[in-house]
């Protein structure tokens, strides 16, 4: 009967979903293409029911990146695979499609109704479904179990303010997360709080985004416009809305004279519709801008312009790793704020040591471990974290030992990636699961 009502207002909310995506389409063209596939409907002929199909979830753009050498082992191991990837954002759908091979399927997850959940599973019939971290939904976890598709999560995680609100809705919480057939977390904090909500917790393996390889010509690239720099380069890494006005006001009320101002300023913001926004907020506050997406050969140098040095804005996708090989020290988007931090493992496997703010909850272990490793330093908020950043870009005799430790860190996390894979295929060759007739209500 709960799961009655809760299927009765997402049916009804569907008028709802399509006005927030025309919105959000406005800015993100992305949202636009492929509609009615997040309502179970397909334009294209259903893959063949051969038992090759392994899909795999990631629902934005993050948890696309991370799934990205997980992907590769996969197709490694088993060399018939046919990938169908889904994603509930634009950003994690366009990063998803440059993982993709010829025969590979990519979709929008489909809206938790009833009626969607089955059309999904019955055009792509898939052996088995990996949700990556943190999506679990009620009807499309009982739809798995009524049909038979085993459903695990990787790479799973979950907060201690997730839990608190996930657990008001324990009465539809609780029976998706029994229904997974595996649960592999990052931390045993959080197979703790996993645990509480019924999930078959089958071991922790740490995170795989440790294992990921940072692109090697970006790296190259990077480091070779490092050495030409004429100053010290700290980045805003995957920064929020409101941390960028923030990050203005701090280095515009600084006198000319200040040693911040003998450092090179690059933002770099999380979401990419809000690349013109913030160089216009650059510009509003008396800085020159040069954007990433106009440079040529090499970034400009960091000119003066009337007292004010220019500011570098990242306004391009998919170069994470150049613009932290570019950088000497990273500030931690999404800290400053409450909104629970970014992932700071990639700035550590380039060698970029971070400066982050008090919010960090949703990378809470990799966070505390960074500190005791030399790889990061906390600061109360950003103005402090400002000044520490900058110190440290400027400073040559703790910047190397930095830099050092941050490569230390990132690779003695490694091994996530070869204990999920191997738990994936082990999935794969248990008998498949009954259905469950009892997920019908």
């Amino acid at each position: 009967m709960t799961r009655l009502l809760y299927s009765a207002f997402m049916w009804l909310a569907q008028p709802l979903l399509r006005r927030k995506l025309a919105q959000r389409a406005a800015q993100e063209p992305g949202y636009r293409e492929a509609v009615e596939e997040r309502f179970g409907r397909y334009s294209a002929a259903p893959p063949p029911a051969d038992g090759a199909t392994l899909w795999l979830h990631a629902v934005s753009l993050g948890e696309t990146r991370a799934a990205a050498p997980l992907i590769e082992r996969l197709r490694e191991r088993l060399p018939g695979m046919r990938l169908l990837l889904t994603h509930g954002t634009a950003t994690g759908r366009a990063e998803g499609a440059r993982l993709l091979q010829a025969g590979d399927l990519q979709s929008w997850q489909p809206w938790d109704t009833p009626g969607a959940a089955a059309r999904f599973l019955d055009h792509f019939r898939p052996r088995i479904g990996i949700l990556m971290e943190t999506e679990i939904w009620p009807n499309l976890a009982g739809a798995c179990a009524r049909e038979g598709v085993p459903l695990v999560l990787a790479n799973a995680r979950l907060s201690e303010k997730s839990l608190r609100w996930t657990l008001r809705l324990g009465w539809l919480a609780r029976p998706a997360y029994r229904s997974l057939r595996a649960v592999w977390a990052q931390t045993e904090p959080d197979a703790a709080r996993l645990a509480a909500l019924g999930a078959n917790v089958r071991g922790v393996f740490g995170n795989i985004k440790f294992d990921a390889t940072p692109d090697a010509d970006q790296l190259a690239l990077g480091r070779a416009w490092h050495q030409v720099a004429q100053r010290p380069i700290v980045m805003f890494a995957s920064s929020r809305d409101g941390e960028e006005q923030a990050l203005l006001r701090i280095l515009a009320a600084l006198p000319a004279s200040d040693p911040v101002n003998a450092v090179q300023w690059l933002i770099v913001p999380r979401h990419p519709q809000r690349f013109d926004e913030v160089a216009a907020l650059i510009e509003q506050h008396g800085f020159a801008l040069a954007r990433r997406s106009q440079w040529r050969a090499a970034p400009p140098a960091g000119i003066v312009q009337d007292v004010r040095p220019t500011l570098w804005l990242g306004d391009t996708l998919g170069e994470m790793a150049l613009y932290y090989a570019l950088a000497d020290v990273a500030l931690l988007g999404g800290s400053f704020e409450p909104l629970g931090g970014q992932n700071l493992i990639e700035a550590a496997a380039c060698a970029c040591p971070v400066v982050m703010g008090p919010h960090t909850f949703n990378f809470a272990e990799a966070a505390e471990l960074a500190c005791a490793s030399g790889a990061a330093q906390r600061a109360a908020n950003l103005e402090e974290a400002v000044m520490a950043a900058s110190a440290l870009a400027r400073d040559a005799h703790r910047l190397p030992a930095a830099r050092q430790a941050a490569n230390a860190f990132a690779q003695a996390h490694q091994g996530a990636l070869t204990r999920t894979l191997e738990a994936i295929l082990s999935a794969l060759q248990a008998p498949r699961p009954q259905p469950d007739a009892a997920q019908a209500s």
